[in-house]
């Protein structure tokens, strides 16, 4: 399998990403035989269709991670299939495979579990990215949320993208190009990638996943493409649930009480998420950590090394936290796609609509409000969302939406 088969519908951005893989390959071959001269970073790769520092965008789903790391892979693939004009990027060699399951020497993909990244872990990213690659062909530096980065950790990254070390390629990603320092998206590539089509989705969930055919057009639908929210919403019962409860919640904000009650249960179901997020990671987590310390199951920790796992539980407690506003940021664009459902009602749209199996509300709230009202109740969950990035208390945030949406 390539390395770019779960790119999916990403067409475009796949072609320009192969493009750069062949110049990055021969360049590669051409210093081999000494025909590639000593300039270093971006001055080797003038006038190619590769260059040493990319941002990857696209909305929630699109695949900005798999196409990041589909592109370092395909940067350190040594299939011999290159030489009789193969393209690289074949997904078995060691190149390929180490990349893809996150062993490769020259690969560092950096994801956080936090709200932000900070100038001290930045500078020490920076640091590695100065190292020579270990395999003699590219140093790959994945950052796959380079929206979360603090001003001062952005400022720190600048200089490290402005002025690349030799044989150094920096993948960020981030929503949007907004998302990023404007310095830093200047010297950046940008690739834009699209959410995809439905039906390409539910495609991959039946071929990779093994999800029945009913399930995974109903996952993609309801998802509007997000392949990870697809693919866990299709597995896993008490998502669908959880979705269940927020899509009742335009018709259960009639009355102050409701709207309060309404919020407070879908900063609950927020929660709840995030535990069961917690306990399929946190307990492992601990236990690999305690095995690495040298503690015995059932034993105490040896001298010395209560600090580590100190530190863990709080880093647990952080990503609680961003798993929490994750979730309610999910609950929220359910919540946005219920509201824009009404609206094509309303319009007489023939779009398809996200939620079928809600269609009695959509109908009943279509018939009943204007489309201006529904407007303004898209528009309430829309400055939810901008009020939690701004670290609003959720509660407080949650409850001002449920009271606009009363409203109309």
């Amino acid at each position: 399998m390539a390395v770019w088969d779960d790119l999916v519908g990403q067409d475009r951005a796949m072609r320009q990403l192969q493009a750069a893989a062949h110049d990055a390959d021969a360049y590669i071959t051409a210093e081999a035989g000494g025909e590639a001269g000593n300039a270093g970073g971006s001055a080797v790769l003038s006038g190619s269709a590769m260059t040493h520092a990319w941002l990857f965008t696209g909305p929630p789903g699109a695949g900005r991670d798999k196409a990041a790391r589909a592109f370092a892979a395909a940067l350190q693939c040594v299939s011999p299939d290159r030489a009789l004009g193969g393209s690289p990027g074949c997904g078995f060699c060691e190149g390929c495979h180490t990349t893809m399951v996150g062993t490769h020497a020259d690969v560092t993909v950096v994801r956080t579990d936090l709200l932000t990244i900070g100038v001290k872990e930045t500078r020490a990213l920076v640091r590695e990215a100065q190292m020579s690659p270990a395999g003699g062909r590219w140093q790959v530096i994945v950052l796959e949320d380079a929206d979360r980065l603090t001003e001062g950790a952005g400022n720190v990254l600048l200089k490290a993208v402005e002025e690349p070390a030799p044989r150094t390629v920096w993948l960020l990603c981030a929503p949007s190009t907004e998302d990023v320092l404007p310095t830093i998206r200047s010297r950046c590539r940008h690739l834009a990638l699209r959410t995809p089509p439905v039906d390409a989705v539910a495609d991959l969930l039946m071929r990779r996943d093994g999800i029945e055919p009913r399930m995974a057009v109903f996952a993609a639908r309801a998802t509007q493409g997000h392949i990870d929210r697809a693919l866990r919403l299709a597995t896993d019962e008490r998502a669908r649930a959880r979705r269940q409860a927020v899509l009742k919640l335009p018709t259960r904000v009639d009355d102050v009480g409701g709207a309060l009650r309404a919020a407070q249960e879908l900063i609950d179901a927020a929660t709840e998420d995030a535990k069961q997020v917690a306990e399929e990671f946190d307990a492992k987590e601990t236990e690999e950590l305690r095995a690495a310390l040298g503690a015995a199951e059932g034993k105490r920790l040896p001298r010395g090394t209560a600090g580590a796992m100190k530190e863990l539980e709080d880093r647990q407690k952080r990503r609680s936290t961003r798993t929490q506003r994750d979730s309610l940021d999910l609950a929220l664009s359910d919540l946005t796609a219920f509201y824009r459902d009404v609206l094509a009602r309303q319009l007489g749209s023939a779009v398809a609509l996200s939620h079928d199996e809600s269609s009695a509300p959509i109908a009943q709230l279509a018939a009943t409000s204007r489309p201006e009202q529904t407007l303004r109740r898209i528009e309430a969950v829309l400055e939810c969302r901008r009020a939690l990035d701004r670290n609003v208390a959720p509660l407080l945030a949650v409850e001002a939406m449920t009271m606009a949406l009363r409203a109309g």
